[in-house]
């Protein structure tokens, strides 16, 4: 086995003797663009939603050097009709590069990277002589004219050293010129039978040369026909509670909520094996990356995206236009560019037909609450501290402690829309509420009876707790919001979810600014 040349399938064969959700219809996308125009794919996606993984999985498919069809005999792609025809058919070459990013400087990853596969090919190939003038194409063209056998390249993390150096370092240029030299050179077609790059960021938009416009991408923001290899499905999650003895419904919470191309509900797989497998739902996503990622990003509140942020935690969602973005960290110029590099990072999901982003689930949501806390948003912090008191004070059916919560919270957030907007105060209020989320399922407007009601709270399984029921009332007073609720037959709906109910009316007054509360307790 190689280092570079000739892996073999260990890093999959581990995987399968694991617990494994089988991904290997991925496979059959790349096979059918093999030794064609469309040869050249650089498919990235976020941390922990299984780049690595696919990567060894197409490494063990194509590889000659080792017998692999034990390990994809009973998956997905073993009923696919190029599955024979490509399997264990190529010489591959795989390549980290996040390896040498910590192993040489600057000035040297680049050669080193250039000379060490070199060398490692030419052991695979000792009949071959390598000349003295040789760089790794040269040596690769005179394999293939030689042999007549064609390369798979595979690169994991291809984009760690744009994430680590700065553009025009010579770092940067020399990496641009080497995947250059090696797949935009026209004899790059004829060495490679298919190329498949992997990492976070989609290929960099450079203002000169078209560098690699040759490569077909999929990404978070387009992954065209991969969409639902990119994370875990519905289904897939529920076969997984089942065997794990698990609650689904728990996970979706949790892990659920991304939108990838057509796929409309993916979760994220790296969080759903560390849940099944310590049989435990919580925030694993802090442990693999942390939230100073997006701290920064958000710190700059471009545009008002601080106010943005706090819609999305309360489950709004923002426009955005991924377009103008050019995949650089560091290259950061609009509220447009802080949103798209979130989306990349997996801190958003992105629903490319309304063009809109959002807060995903729980976990992530989480790790945005640590980012705001470090940016020192005191209000909005303050307010999500307050959050648990009046979840606390409207179970106690405590009036006066939530119409004097809700006003602090009011003041302190007003720039979310405007000060005397309906729809200020109600996402001003889900805000409040935030800390319910644990306990329940939050629904703004939600339809029951004859009406729509304003913010809804159904308790999640095995949660011993009324549903809450809540109206918002302008220049009016609290009793007429508990009269519409009444009156709209809000509470017949929701008992279909939770037999106890609260009934809360809010009504706040635009010349006083003050708040007012009416609680009813009633159980059906």
């Amino acid at each position: 086995m190689g280092m570079y040349i000739n892996v073999g399938n260990a890093g999959f064969r581990r995987a399968r003797n694991g617990e494994y959700v089988d991904k290997s219809g991925l496979i059959a996308i790349v096979n059918r663009t093999l030794n064609s125009e469309r040869s050249f794919s650089c498919v990235t996606r976020s941390r922990r939603f299984g780049k690595s993984m696919a990567a060894k999985m197409l490494c063990a498919y194509y590889d000659k050097s080792c017998d692999s069809r034990t390990l994809f005999e009973d998956l997905e792609i073993a009923a696919d009709p190029g599955f024979e025809e490509h399997l264990n058919k190529y010489p591959v070459i795989f390549l980290d590069i996040s390896d040498f990013i910590t192993r040489f400087d600057g000035d040297t990853i680049v050669s080193e990277m250039d000379r060490r596969i070199k060398e490692n090919v030419s052991e695979a190939y000792p009949d071959i002589a390598v000349e003295e003038s040789d760089d790794l194409m040269d040596y690769l063209c005179r394999i293939v004219a030689s042999t007549g056998q064609s390369f798979i390249f595979i690169i994991d993390e291809w984009d760690s050293i744009c994430r680590e150096f700065e553009p025009g370092t010579k770092a940067m240029d020399n990496y641009v010129n080497w995947l250059r030299r090696l797949f935009k050179g026209g004899q790059s077609s004829q060495v490679f039978a298919g190329v498949y790059l992997t990492g976070i960021l989609p290929i960099k938009k450079y203002n000169t040369q078209s560098a690699l416009n040759n490569f077909v991408e999929y990404s978070m923001v387009r992954p065209v026909n991969m969409g639902k290899y990119f994370g875990f499905t519905k289904d897939e999650v529920r076969s997984l509670a089942k065997k794990y003895g698990m609650d689904f419904d728990e996970l979706e919470n949790w892990y659920d909520g991304y939108q990838i191309g057509d796929e409309p509900s993916m979760f994220n797989p790296n969080s759903v094996m560390m849940a099944v497998q310590n049989h435990l739902c919580e925030n694993y996503w802090a442990s693999t990356a942390s939230y100073e990622a997006i701290s920064d990003y958000i710190g700059m509140n471009y545009e008002g995206l601080k106010d943005d942020v706090i819609a999305m935690l309360v489950h709004e969602r923002r426009d955005v236009d991924p377009a103008g973005f050019g995949n650089d960290m560091r290259d950061i110029h609009s509220k447009d560019d802080v949103l798209t590099v979130l989306i990349h990072l997996g801190y958003l999901s992105y629903d490319w037909r309304k063009r809109e982003c959002y807060i995903p689930n729980r976990e992530v949501s989480e790790e945005m609450v640590r980012a705001i806390k470090s940016n020192k948003w005191n209000n909005v912090a303050d307010s999500l501290y307050k959050s648990k008191k009046l979840l606390k004070d409207t179970l106690d059916g405590d009036e006066e402690a939530v119409a004097k919560g809700v006003e602090l919270a009011h003041d302190d957030n007003t720039s979310i829309l405007s000060y005397n907007d309906e729809n200020s105060l109600s996402c001003v209020l889900s805000l409040a509420y935030y800390y319910a989320r644990n306990d329940y399922i939050m629904h703004r407007e939600l339809a029951s009876g004859k009406g729509f009601a304003d913010i809804v709270l159904i308790p999640r399984k095995n949660v011993d707790s009324p549903a809450i029921v809540i109206e918002l009332k302008v220049n009016q007073n609290a009793d007429a919001a508990i009269d519409q609720i009444r009156r709209k037959e809000y509470p017949a709906k929701v008992a279909e979810y939770s037999g106890n109910l609260l009934l809360v009316g809010i009504n706040y007054n635009r010349e006083t600014k003050h708040h007012s509360c009416r609680i009813e307790r009633l159980s059906l």
